[in-house]
């Protein structure tokens, strides 16, 4: 039934105007509208609501996160600009917080957007 539908997500902010800059400046998404509930941007076909929330309280799981190619070298982009990413003491996890499964086919890493919610960057080999 849905298997073709349009997906969109939602990502809670109690700053639009912060987390704009951060989605858009730092992580580089395509702003699409702003409305006095949230500001759409687009990831890919993927629209992704900022939805203004007076309080909210990040959950300690990712999100969102996205597959990407040369995680090393985004990560490395991304900490030039700030970004801290998340070291979860895994074996397997080096000190740029890059988690390499056991088995090799997969590295990940963790970091966490203004509000606190947790964002993931994967890579698949």
């Amino acid at each position: 039934m849905l298997a073709n539908a349009k997906l969109q997500a939602f990502i809670l902010t109690t700053d639009p105007a912060r987390s704009r800059a951060f989605y858009e400046g730092v992580l580089g998404l395509s702003f699409v509208s702003e409305d006095d509930f949230a500001i759409t941007m687009k990831s890919g076909e993927v629209e992704i609501r900022l939805t203004t929330m007076q309080e909210h309280t990040p959950m300690p799981h990712t999100v969102i996160g996205w597959r990407v190619e040369g995680i090393e070298a985004k990560v490395d982009a991304l900490a030039a600009q700030g970004v801290v990413w998340r070291q979860y003491g895994m074996p397997g996890q080096d000190e740029k917080g890059i988690w390499t499964m056991a088995d090799g086919k997969c590295k990940v890493c963790w970091f966490a957007d203004p509000d606190g919610n947790v964002l993931s960057f994967a890579e698949e080999f």
